[in-house]
């Protein structure tokens, strides 16, 4: 029997709640919230960031994001500075002490989603990024379509 659209959708959305679930429980054991964690994770991954796009990168809004900043800059894991192309923006830095914390707390957390997603092998963890992309960038170019 194929699987209808409905299906695909409660199938997707358990499965995401699973492994969030996963990622959840670690971030907790870390001792720092959520949107703190996603913050140093995009400083991380991206560098230097200015506070803005930080928000758009991890679904924040302005004042939210600006919180977090707040609160890192406030445990001496992250600095703001001035952009020098654009003297109104703010550029959010990882101190080191916040290299370190993030630095060590992503390789954690990796290991703690591998055992997540652990049923499947990595050619089927493979398989899986490519299509959920291709889902995924199909239903925003529809959203787009119908939006006009």
């Amino acid at each position: 029997m194929p699987t209808d659209a409905a299906h695909l959708w409660l199938v997707l959305w358990r499965a995401y709640e699973s492994v969030r679930a996963h990622a959840l429980r670690h971030i907790e054991s870390l001792g720092i919230g959520f949107s703190d964690f996603a913050v140093l994770e995009v400083l991380l991954h991206k560098g230097p960031t200015p506070v803005n796009e930080i928000g758009a990168r991890i679904g924040l809004t302005s004042a939210s994001i600006t919180a977090a900043v707040d609160r890192l800059e406030r445990k001496g894991l992250v600095s703001r500075r001035s952009d020098p192309a654009d003297r109104r923006a703010r550029v959010v830095h990882l101190t080191a002490s916040g290299k370190r914390l993030i630095g060590k707390a992503f390789a954690e957390h990796q290991a703690a989603l591998e055992g997540a997603v652990s049923g499947l092998d990595a050619a089927e963890q493979e398989q899986t990024v490519k299509l959920l992309k291709k889902l995924g960038l199909r239903a925003q170019a529809r959203l787009a379509e119908e939006s006009k």
